[in-house]
């Protein structure tokens, strides 16, 4: 399997994966807190994935 290496990428796609990182935690958070007043199967659905790419971020997968 293939290293993925975010340093190689073009700078437009390098600045594009930290804009990404960085208000990935906010818009969590707000999607948490909507999930909890107004829980529907697409705030469910949407609150895993943003789960899953922040832990994705936070392990360095991307």
């Amino acid at each position: 399997m293939a290293r993925y290496y975010r340093y190689k990428l073009p700078p437009w796609a390098r600045r594009c994966i930290f804009v990404i990182e960085r208000v990935t935690l906010p818009i969590l958070i707000f999607q948490l807190i909507r999930t909890i007043f107004f829980p529907t199967t697409f705030d469910l659905i949407l609150l895993g994935i943003l789960v899953g790419i922040l832990i994705s971020f936070y392990l360095k997968w991307i």
